[in-house]
């Protein structure tokens, strides 16, 4: 297996002796400055993220099975490990979890509680996650805030598309479909 590969809060030092049932097993580095071996099926299966310290952590903070805890794992496993499904979108782009978010009771205290209906977004999708960049917003916040999305100067104002279609009292399908005939964004708005 790739060294240097990561999963969880792990990165994959050097091959260590197979376990008594002949299944692989890795020398690795946790983000906490441990060395520890695991299992590889444990840490591609996401059942060891960590040296044992994230249950350490949960002792500490008493929130390992909270919306808040799991938005901190999946935005360190989407920019962390490049088996996640989002991997190419985060961590293979460059974006980066910024070093003091490494800790969740930092995250915590930095981000608070998640509120319902909300999840991490960054302000600048090209910035890390870092505690300048970083709100809890809604799914129709970030609908808005995506790379795809369509931003329009008007009188020195800057909106999505769909903001202006709304602001105008236009329907943003008719809008939508005048942009992919190729119309300018400020031209289908009027």
């Amino acid at each position: 297996y790739p060294i240097s590969a990561k999963f969880g809060l792990l990165t994959v030092v050097s091959r260590a002796e197979n376990d008594r049932f002949g299944r692989s097993r890795w020398n690795c580095r946790c983000e906490c400055g441990n060395e520890h071996v695991a299992a590889l099926f444990r840490m591609k299966s996401g059942h060891t993220k960590s040296c044992g310290c994230l249950k350490g952590a949960d002792a500490k903070h008493g929130m390992r099975h909270t919306a808040t805890y799991n938005s901190w794992c999946a935005m360190k496993q989407r920019c962390n490990y490049p088996g996640s499904d989002e991997y190419s979108n985060y961590g293979g782009r460059g974006i980066k979890v910024c070093e003091r978010w490494n800790d969740f009771a930092t995250f915590l205290a930095d981000m608070g509680d998640r509120p319902e209906g909300h999840t991490i977004e960054r302000k600048d999708t090209d910035g890390d996650y870092e505690p300048e960049n970083c709100i809890w917003a809604t799914m129709a916040q970030q609908q808005r805030n995506r790379r795809s999305t369509i931003l329009v100067e008007r009188s020195g104002v800057t909106k999505c598309v769909k903001d202006w279609c709304e602001e105008l009292g236009l329907n943003p399908d008719v809008v939508y479909g005048r942009i992919r005939r190729g119309a300018a964004p400020e031209e289908a708005l009027q």
